[in-house]
């Protein structure tokens, strides 16, 4: 399919859909789907009511059967900076999918099947953005891949045919075994997921704050309105800073310290932005040195976020709003909520139970029927306001001291050894990660510089044996293709030199293996290439060597030789010795040497030296050197010397 006319997603939105994989009666589809989205709320409605999405939260409704799409369940969420939620999302669809095993879901967002870009480095060959059309699901809990029919498993739809999602569907539910993709396609994406769902709490930031006693109250009923605040406040204009000369909503002489919970996204946003309040606005900070600087910086901020919300929006009108009980799925929903012990064994009207409902009715309106409620985030705190009791000052103020301690932020400072480690745990996670240390061994008569390096944690005859083996592989119109190291390197000069020989005297004895690592299917694309006659043979290799004597000629008149190392050549017995690089030979000299006279170039060495001259000049920035080692698994110090 022509990517051009594929359907662009919205920048920075996860789009999901749950299907059935299987269903005996076509007409009770859509009965059974609503059921099932009745289940999913209520089992899920502990775990998504005390989540902070940071622009949209995670939503279902019903789409009806459309063209050649079946009914199913979607939603789609704006994550805008926090991919956290993005992730968070294919975990609660791998969820899901486990306790629902009659759901398979399918998830992409605008740069398309984000999992495969995960898993990128594990792929089968004929997988890409042109042949994943409908093949990538998540299915009892476990990503699945549609896959392609080989030699040795029939099983599959060709890679040149786009799948209806139907057929995709039945051949995911008749054969899930084939489609469950390799261990290491499957860790990659484990790994993405892992720490769920303790990682919600993890990515949470507690802070202590400044900010008037209205906005404390506010948050104490709907903590998720931080996310609105924070970003009107971050994605500030000058239109939007001239409500904020005089505080009409938030007066500052009513702050208070209170302790306000952040996504650790959210919480960023905040702290990084340098920004000086309006002087006729009240709000004046301490200076630098004072211990609750930060507290009064984060308020003040946080404030012009819910000053900004709350002067883009009307007035609610004055007529009652119709309570969620009205809403014909609210009785369902409730009955769900039970099933699952959401209330927890709280006796009905009590305070616990209340609060329970309160934030039951608030994730209903959100995410359960997102319709019910078109109010925007200054609407509801507006409503909020109004409903507050009136409280006390003073009261407020003395709850200071009972505040717990706030959230280390250290988090936000990354050092050179923190960005390094990162760096390394990621790389752990490729073929061959250890390759540096194991898989390069070592006589027992090693010289002392290479048992320096070994014992630094990266081996010079890694990176020689690395850059061999990916200038060995095989690679296409599409770029070069990094190799696989889930072997340890090996090299061996004799069969090197045998197969040169072959190819220059055009022996078809034995056929050079290839290393393109194809895939079965592409095993029968292969090209077999005629053997020339003996004539054109015989001509071709006169061509060669004539091409080849004249390139000599030209390279020994320049000093292009200098800049290659030379091996060694013992000292002869009467004592005298030559240096294999010294300039004092001229170009007379060097014509009248013999072969036997011409000493091998020492290529292990002038390759380890230009790649080292060159992360030199690179200065500890990304460039060809530097992406070429890491992308082979290797990991080279920092140059110390300068010189």
């Amino acid at each position: 399919m022509d990517v051009l006319q594929r359907r662009v997603a919205q920048e920075d939105t996860v789009q999901y859909k749950l299907f059935l994989v299987q269903f005996a009666d076509i007409n009770q589809i859509e009965k059974r789907l609503t059921n099932l989205m009745e289940e999913i709320w209520g089992k899920f409605a502990t775990l998504l009511a005390q989540y902070i999405w940071h622009h949209q939260p995670f939503n279902l409704k019903l789409y009806h059967e459309k063209g050649d799409i079946p009914a199913h369940l979607g939603g789609s969420t704006q994550f805008t900076d926090n991919v956290e939620d993005e992730w968070f999302i294919v975990y609660l669809l791998q969820q899901i999918t486990e306790a629902f095993p009659e759901l398979a879901a399918r998830v992409e967002d605008n740069d398309g099947e984000f999992l495969l870009i995960e898993a990128a480095d594990y792929l089968p060959k004929w997988l890409n953005p042109d042949t994943s059309e409908n093949r990538v699901f998540i299915y009892r809990g476990d990503m699945h891949i549609i896959p392609c029919p080989t030699h040795s498993n029939t099983v599959g739809i060709p890679k040149d045919e786009v799948p209806s999602l139907a057929k995709a569907l039945s051949l995911l539910s008749s054969n899930s075994d084939a489609c469950h993709p390799s261990s290491k396609i499957s860790s990659a994406v484990k790994m993405r997921l892992k720490g769920y769902p303790e990682k919600i709490q993890t990515e949470l930031h507690h802070a202590h704050c400044f900010i008037p006693a209205s906005i404390a109250l506010v948050l104490a009923k709907r903590p998720d309105l931080v996310a609105p605040a924070v970003s009107a406040f971050y994605l500030r204009d000058p239109v939007d800073l001239q409500a904020c000369r005089n505080f009409k909503m938030f007066p500052p002489d009513t702050r208070i310290l209170t302790m306000v919970t952040f996504t650790r996204c959210l919480f960023a946003q905040l702290q990084q932005q340098q920004f000086t309040p309006d002087r006729r606005s009240g709000f004046a900070l301490p200076p630098r040195s004072d211990p609750k600087y930060k507290a009064h910086d984060l308020g003040m901020k946080l404030a012009h976020g819910f000053e900004i919300l709350c002067s883009k929006t009307r007035m609610p009108s004055s007529e009652p709003n119709v309570p969620v009980s009205c809403n014909p799925q609210w009785k369902g929903f409730i009955e769900c909520l039970k099933r699952n012990g959401y209330f927890k064994g709280e006796i009905e009207g009590s305070m616990l139970y209340k609060e329970l409902i309160y934030t039951a009715e608030n994730f209903f309106k959100q995410s359960v029927y997102s319709e019910f409620n078109a109010l925007s985030p200054g609407d509801e705190v507006l409503q909020l306001l109004q409903s507050l009791p009136t409280f006390s000052l003073e009261e407020l103020k003395e709850k200071e001291s009972q505040l717990p301690p706030e959230d280390n932020d250290s988090w936000l400072d990354i050092t050179e050894q923190d960005l390094e480690q990162m760096l390394q745990e990621r790389a752990r996670n490729c073929d061959g990660v250890e390759f540096q240390k194991s898989s390069v061994s070592h006589s027992k008569d090693e010289p002392v510089g290479i048992q320096v390096e070994k014992d630094a944690g990266y081996s010079l005859v890694a990176v020689s044996q690395g850059v061999k083996n990916f200038l060995n592989a095989m690679s296409s119109h599409e770029g070069a293709e990094l190799p696989h190291f889930s072997q340890p390197f090996s090299f061996d000069p004799n069969s090197m030199v045998n197969a040169l020989d072959n190819l220059l005297e055009g022996n078809d004895d034995e056929e050079l293996d290839s290393d393109d690592l194809d895939d079965d299917d592409d095993a029968e694309n292969e090209r077999e290439f005629s053997v020339p006659s003996e004539m054109n043979e015989a001509e071709t290799l006169n061509s060669l060597k004539k091409y080849m004597d004249q390139m000599d000629e030209e390279l020994m008149g320049t000093d292009i030789g200098k800049s290659f190392n030379q091996n060694h050549k013992p000292d002869p017995p009467d004592g005298s010795s030559h240096s294999s690089g010294e300039s004092s030979f001229n170009m007379d000299e060097r014509a009248g040497e013999t072969e036997e006279d011409i000493q091998p170039l020492d290529i292990d060495l002038n390759l380890i030296t230009n790649l080292l001259e060159s992360l030199s000049s690179q200065a500890g920035l990304a460039g060809p050197a530097s992406n070429l080692i890491q992308s082979l698994g290797i990991h080279l110090p920092p140059n110390s010397d300068p010189s």
